[in-house]
């Protein structure tokens, strides 16, 4: 079992905080092994346009696997201030990740847009939560995941 531990939640937000100062939206990830962050990212999706790689999870996933000179992060948990997305839910199902860990769900992300801004963002959401993408899998991965994790805080990223 995964001991979840704040600071490393912390060092996500400081990554969305650097996002939002640099004018992307502040979604921050960090992916700890042995209870030492080997890799963070902020959301690059504003300032270097990339559907992919531009999303906090999959900038650390690549920093991780490159560091670890890996495909897989087996003993690693990611922090992340946002719930993974279906993109990014699957590549870390597909990183054999152990765990994941995140703070504001899918639906804070559309309630808050649609009171805050528009409707227009509910439409970038696709309909299937990281859960789901993760039960879809082999049943014998074992991924532990967090939902609400400092959730308070990472709503803060939203304002």
């Amino acid at each position: 079992m995964i001991v979840f531990q704040k600071k490393f939640m912390k060092a996500a937000i400081k990554e969305a905080e650097k996002a939002l100062r640099k004018g992307d939206y502040g979604i921050g990830s960090v992916i700890v092994k042995d209870n030492k962050i080997i890799a963070r990212a902020g959301e690059t999706l504003k300032s270097k346009p990339d559907p992919v790689n531009g999303h906090a999870e999959i900038g650390a996933i690549r920093k991780a696997c490159k560091k670890l000179n890996s495909g897989y992060l087996k003993e690693c948990t990611i922090y992340s201030t946002h719930e993974p997305c279906p993109m990014c839910a699957s590549a870390l199902y597909w990183a054999k990740i152990k765990g994941i860990v995140y703070g504001i769900t899918r639906e804070d992300m559309i309630e808050h847009m649609n009171k805050k801004v528009s409707e227009k963002f509910a439409w970038r959401q696709i309909d299937i939560s990281c859960e789901d993408i993760i039960k879809k899998g082999l049943p014998d991965m074992n991924i532990e995941i967090s939902r609400g994790f400092m959730r308070e805080e990472c709503l803060k990223l939203l304002n």
